[in-house]
């Protein structure tokens, strides 16, 4: 996945080189994030490597969420074409978003880049060599809301060949699957079918749900991020990239 994940930054790089400079300062899908914001955010842990995760999440008070915050405040004063060599010089993942051969950097940059593509009006078709192994993690990824919002549900996207999970069927384009599993409500008007009535109108990761451990990984000090009472899970899981 590693390889797919290099393709979906490299389409995030060619998007945001045409953005207007009016575009840039919009809101995102994403709570509270610009446009800008959420570029930063999908490469600022490659940009720390292994070596700065442990300060970045000592910073953020080890939580998710003010760790983010930290995160794009170190990048605060770059200019847009600052920020778009950022992503470029990121396009290979590394560090936290390498972990699991690169489907940490493929689920958030491909959901990241539909809260941009949504927000602007600016649809695309994601290949589904990228979309349907980023619906697989999206389920079982520790820092999205599949728990909650996929519940007793049977996902079935009505245009490719992917089920997931048991329960009510609720059926819809892929694309607006992988965002409902991650949180956006958004895309539940898109949805049919018995489950439908039932994916919660919405949904969120607050920080204090989520915490973070550092273990050691091939002698690299890897941040493994998700509920508390699966943390060890998480860092059995996760492989380490340099």
């Amino acid at each position: 996945m590693a390889t797919l994940a290099r393709h979906e930054r490299t389409s995030l790089v060619e998007l945001l080189q045409n953005l207007t400079r009016d575009e840039w300062d919009r809101p995102s899908l994403c709570a509270s994030w610009s446009v800008r914001e959420v570029a930063i955010h999908v490469v600022s842990y490659d940009d720390l490597g292994w070596p700065g995760l442990p300060m970045a999440f000592i910073r953020g008070g080890l939580r998710v969420d003010s760790v983010n915050a930290h995160t794009l405040a170190l990048h605060a004063d770059l200019s847009n074409e600052e920020v778009i060599e950022l992503v470029r010089r990121c396009e290979k993942p590394r560090g936290l978003t390498s972990a699991l051969n690169g489907a940490i950097a493929l689920t958030d940059g491909l959901i990241h880049q539909q809260d941009i593509r949504r927000a602007l009006d600016r649809p695309r078709e994601i290949p589904a060599e990228r979309l349907l192994p980023a619906l697989d993690f999206a389920l079982k990824a520790p820092t999205l809301p599949a728990k909650q919002n996929a519940r007793s549900l049977r996902q079935v996207a009505t245009d490719c060949d992917w089920p997931g999970g048991t329960g009510d069927e609720v059926a819809g384009l892929a694309e607006s699957l992988v965002m409902a599993i991650a949180g956006r409500p958004v895309t539940l008007d898109e949805m049919s079918g018995p489950g439908s009535s039932h994916w919660p109108s919405a949904a969120t990761v607050p920080g204090h749900d989520f915490a973070v451990e550092l273990v050691d990984c091939n002698d690299n000090r890897l941040v493994a991020v998700g509920p508390k009472v699966r943390l060890r899970n998480v860092s059995k899981q996760l492989g380490c990239a340099t």
